[in-house]
């Protein structure tokens, strides 16, 4: 057998063991929060050894800012990909759909990242880091699934503006189940975005 055949399967499995890693990670912040979530917890969730878990991520801040920004990656992946109906339907279904990512495990998860970066200076600047990026991806996801253009006068503040509402419900949605009041909002909302695209000229 070829060094190279011998190399793939352990690349897979080093990739899937990764990929375990960082979905654990995730699901523990925002289970148990950033204080209960150690990397020996991480790595037990994922049913691997600390010693894997810190080959891959040599620190515990290495871990949580790439479990966010992948399951971030996953999350919008999905929106892009996701069908969604032709006609007046269609732009609150991108925008449910993007409340849900605000209203569910990710977000908790980054929120007591977010916590805890306000206290803890190494761990601030990757997150400070890891924000500009999530936040340009998640803009860019939303323009395409829109098919608009930021160039466009208004869009890129019309389109910021749906994702800091997302973001305000999902914060409200933390602490007690929002989700009547939210159906609501999101359905203005995808008025006042198709109002605003219209009067752009999108």
């Amino acid at each position: 057998m070829s060094d190279v055949s011998l190399r793939e399967p352990q690349q897979d499995r080093s990739r899937a063991t990764r990929q375990r890693l960082l979905e654990a990670a995730v699901e523990s912040l925002a289970d148990v929060g950033y204080a209960a979530t150690t990397v020996a917890v991480v790595a037990a969730r994922a049913g691997v050894s600390r010693g894997a878990a810190q080959h891959h991520f040599p620190t515990r801040a290495d871990l949580f800012a790439a479990a966010v920004e992948y399951m971030t990656e996953v999350r919008l992946a999905e929106i892009r990909a996701a069908t969604l109906p032709t006609g007046p339907g269609r732009t609150e279904a991108i925008v449910s759909l993007l409340v849900d990512v605000y209203t569910g495990p990710l977000f908790r998860a980054a929120l007591h990242l977010w916590v805890a970066a306000s206290t803890e200076e190494a761990l601030r600047s990757q997150i400070v880091r890891l924000e500009e990026r999530v936040g340009r991806r998640a803009h860019r996801a939303l323009l395409d699934v829109l098919d608009v253009s930021e160039r466009t006068p208004g869009v890129r503040e019309t389109v910021q503006g749906v994702l800091d509402m997302a973001r305000g419900l999902g914060l409200a949605d933390l602490l007690s189940d929002d989700s009547a009041r939210r159906r609501g909002i999101v359905r203005q909302w995808s008025r006042i975005l198709d109002q605003a695209l219209l009067s752009s000229g999108v």
